[in-house]
């Protein structure tokens, strides 16, 4: 039986940390969730394939979500493993273990599974419009940069917010101030990623920053979000959900604002060291445990706004 948990920090150590704050169910719905979204990432960043082939095994993921046979999953992913579309190792196992994904799946709970299903196959169908330009990806507008940021992020950020919903009674009064925030929470994490990865991207033939000098536009938009994602985490504080629930939501925002930060300041490429990154995650818990908020302002604002 494959361990998720292990295949979750091969293809991200830095999303394996923040999933493990999670309690039981949602840490395992959400293992399950990120892995589906990774697979439909894989194919959409596939270096080595073409545009048409990237599309076709899209459109093939979203099938096996809805109605796949345990033996065309088989077929399909030793075909993906045989011959992947990227190099990254980690990927190209994740890719071979879609089978086991899958059936991780459908031993979540129907309305987790409900909710997996629809969002992932939402990114998917939203990321074949980007496979088809192959390699030679530019998004050249701002307007652009968001509809891609919500195809690919801001649709996780709606899936997780159901279900971190679902049978919690102390977020029912927060409900709709969660789901506002949502997609900008999702949005913020996804404009750091590209911000800090931008040098590489382009070296590899993608653009995924306005060509219109809007460069300081996509800073001050992706801040705007985290302040967003920050209201998101003092949601969670203020209805007294689970410490692993705020800590979950409150790590990569935390290290995205650091991250931020760290490109504007030294340029694309910039990232955090892992003892940068253990001590943030030591003083997020050393917040929790003396009661105080795990973002410094992040309780503003009332519910249901």
């Amino acid at each position: 039986m494959v361990d998720l948990g292990n295949l979750l920090i091969r293809v991200s150590r830095t999303f394996a940390l923040a999933v493990s704050e999670l309690p039981e169910p949602i840490r395992r719905e959400v293992e399950v969730a990120y892995l589906l979204f990774r697979i439909a990432d894989t194919f959409e960043d596939a270096t080595r394939w073409p545009p048409e082939r990237k599309r076709d095994a899209l459109t093939v993921f979203e099938r096996l979500l809805d109605a796949g046979t345990a033996e065309d999953a088989e077929r399909h992913a030793r075909h993906w493993r045989e011959d992947p579309p990227v190099d990254h190792e980690g990927y190209v196992e994740l890719l071979g273990e879609t089978p086991a994904v899958l059936d991780a799946l459908a031993v979540l709970g129907p309305e987790a599974q409900e909710f997996i299903r629809r969002q992932v196959g939402r990114t998917a169908r939203g990321m074949v419009k980007y496979a088809q330009q192959g390699q030679e990806l530019e998004l050249r507008t701002l307007q652009r940069l968001r509809a891609y940021c919500y195809a690919v992020a801001g649709i996780v950020g709606e899936l997780l917010t159901e279900l971190f919903l679902v049978d919690r009674p102390e977020l029912a009064a927060e409900a709709s101030y969660l789901r506002v925030r949502a997609r900008e929470f999702g949005e913020g994490l996804q404009l750091t990623n590209i911000l800090k990865d931008s040098r590489g991207d382009a070296a590899e033939g993608r653009s995924y920053l306005p060509e219109d000098g809007q460069l300081d536009k996509v800073f001050a938009l992706a801040r705007e979000d985290l302040r967003r994602a920050q209201e998101y985490v003092g949601a969670l504080e203020r209805a007294g959900t689970s410490d692993g629930t705020i800590g979950f939501c409150a790590l990569p925002v935390l290290l995205a604002w650091e991250t931020l930060d760290r490109v504007e300041s030294v340029g694309s490429g910039a990232k955090l060291t892992r003892a940068e990154v253990a001590s943030i995650v030591t003083a997020m818990h050393d917040a929790q445990e003396g009661g105080e908020p795990v973002i410094p302002g992040a309780g503003k604002g009332q519910a249901g706004t």
